[in-house]
């Protein structure tokens, strides 16, 4: 499905998968207590949440590792509404962007809208799908877990496939699952 920014979605319940990751705090729990917030909102029906995973820092350097995990919901939030919803609860959870900084930085919290439904969307504040996420073994392998037989919006492989050829070529991409 491919649509214009100003589209509406109307109360059709959408399937989207979420990134959720931290690296500062109390990670583990900063990851429950974002999940909670979002299941929390009244458009917002929970399918699936995968396993904890630690992570090596990508495209930044850090001490500090990751913990990441996916989740996988039904709304009849657009896009947009519902990138508002997770970056309002970043910021409820200590989420600071500087936009002085171009680079990745250290974060209390990070969400991140995967997929939607097979929406390719592009405008200045929202991309989907999400424009690294077969290049990331840390979304690939939570999102495996709960979504493996979704196809990529643009190439057709299936989050599987894509994780399958990540894993034997992600150098520097470190990883395990937690529980």
């Amino acid at each position: 499905m491919i649509c214009q920014a100003g589209d509406s979605f109307g109360a059709v319940l959408h399937e989207a998968a979420i990134g959720l990751g931290s690296n500062m705090g109390h990670s583990e729990a900063i990851l429950e207590a974002a999940w909670q917030d979002i299941l929390a909102h009244p458009g917002i029906f929970p399918l699936a949440h995968s396993s904890l995973f630690h992570s090596q820092p990508v495209g930044m350097d850090s001490p500090n590792w990751f913990v990441n995990a996916a989740a996988l919901v039904r709304t009849w939030l657009t896009p947009h509404a519902l990138l508002q919803l997770l970056q309002t609860i970043e910021t409820r959870h200590g989420r600071r962007r500087s936009p002085e900084v171009d680079q990745w930085q250290d974060r209390t919290l990070d969400l991140d809208l995967l997929f939607y439904d097979n929406l390719v969307l592009q405008t200045d504040h929202l991309v989907i799908p999400h424009p690294r996420m077969e290049q990331r073994l840390f979304v690939l392998a939570p999102l495996a877990e709960i979504a493996g037989s979704h196809p990529h919006p643009l190439n057709g492989k299936t989050i599987d496939t894509l994780y399958a050829e990540l894993k034997g070529h992600a150098d520097n991409q470190l990883i395990r699952k937690i529980y």
